[in-house]
């Protein structure tokens, strides 16, 4: 039995109309350390503006509850850390692809204060604060990185007691911008971000470099996306947006 041809031509009709239909965008997530909000934000709307179609997601926290997240199966395709400790366990987990892993950016850890707050001479001077913020050294780099500083110099013990830890490097700025602190250890990069609010007092020695490495993580959908992210993130542009940010190259 014949097709009717005024059926044939709805048919005809209805498939050209799914042929003009736009392709369904492809989507992509970056989890990356909180210091990396600002910096990230601004990188990801230009990455999307270079690929039509792409919905970049981005998710910020501390770098070991963004490792804990991918382990347990999130879709993340891009995986930025604050430092190198938490990407070797992303590589240990399975869960990164180890020939994607770069440096791409550099930090300072800086001791802050409230803008107009006392400023102490030197770290040995924060034994007569009464209030010191630093992100917590078992899931925030910036802690680790302020522990190994603290501890060089004599100190990790002794503070103890002043010591109010951060859930991440951006709860102890604002914990410092608010003068719920005395005095707080965050990234350069985040103290510019509260100029108006808070006094960079020293850059922090008596630590290893603060080296942000990268990787395509294996959980995502979209890992072509992902390296090209990277390839973005170190470019020249990718670079210059986060000298921008205050990071420096690695």
């Amino acid at each position: 039995m014949k097709t009717p041809l005024v059926t044939r031509i709805a048919l005809a009709l209805a498939c050209t109309a799914l042929l003009a239909l736009p392709a369904k965008a492809s989507e992509m997530t970056i989890s990356g350390a909180a210091s990396l909000t600002n910096a990230f934000t601004e990188l990801k709307g230009l990455f999307e503006k270079e690929h039509p179609g792409l919905t970049a997601h981005v998710n910020f926290a501390a770098s070991n509850p963004l490792l804990k997240q991918i382990r347990e199966g999130a879709p993340v395709d891009v995986f930025a850390s604050a430092d190198q400790a938490t990407m070797d366990q992303a590589v240990a987990s399975r869960v990164v692809d180890p020939a994607t892993r770069r440096d791409f950016a550099r930090n300072e850890l800086v001791l802050i204060v409230p803008a107009g707050g006392k400023k102490p001479a030197d770290l040995a001077e924060l034994k007569t604060f009464r209030r010191i913020a630093a992100g917590n050294p078992g899931s925030v780099p910036a802690g680790r990185y302020t522990r190994e500083a603290l501890t060089t110099a004599g100190l990790w013990d002794v503070l103890q007691p002043q010591l109010i830890q951060g859930a991440s490097v951006r709860q102890v700025l604002d914990y410092v911008a608010r003068g719920e602190v005395d005095a707080g250890f965050v990234y350069a990069t985040d103290a510019r971000q509260q100029a108006g609010k808070v006094d960079v007092v020293m850059t922090v020695p008596g630590h290893r470099p603060v080296l942000y490495p990268v990787a395509v993580a294996l959980t995502g959908k979209n890992p072509q996306m992902g390296r090209a992210f990277l390839d973005f993130l170190l470019s020249p542009q990718g670079q210059a947006i986060l000298a921008r940010y205050g990071f420096s190259k690695p």
